[in-house]
């Protein structure tokens, strides 16, 4: 079983730079494809940002240039670097591992960004 735990979402001013965690159990970590999602009030669940088992990177166009993610394989812990934060970036940030047909969700971290 993987349990994910996610950390670091906080009430920040627009402009503003947060960094999320989100530490994995489990041994399947390195070779799993981490992800970010958020789910703001009514609205579905999107994608933010994922990484491959080897790291490569892949964000939305609405976080380009804005977010980063990365991952630590060793401390097996997937990062997201938010910087120039917006109001519409407000919603509760989900951290997904996926393996195959497995997928493993967090219990979400809430970020707020006020103007």
């Amino acid at each position: 079983q993987v349990q994910l735990v996610e950390s670091g979402g906080d009430s920040v001013q627009a402009g503003g730079s947060l960094r999320l965690s989100c530490a994995a159990s489990g041994s399947i970590f390195s070779a799993a494809v981490m992800g970010w999602y958020r789910q703001a009030p009514g609205n579905r669940r999107e994608l933010v940002a994922s990484i491959t088992s080897g790291g490569s990177p892949n964000h939305a166009d609405s976080v380009k240039g804005r977010f980063t993610i990365s991952r630590d394989n060793a401390k097996n812990t997937v990062y997201l670097q938010m910087n120039t934060l917006k109001p519409e970036d407000t919603g509760v940030y989900y951290c997904n591992l996926r393996l195959g047909t497995r997928s493993y969700w967090g219990q979400g971290t809430q970020v707020t960004v006020s103007s």
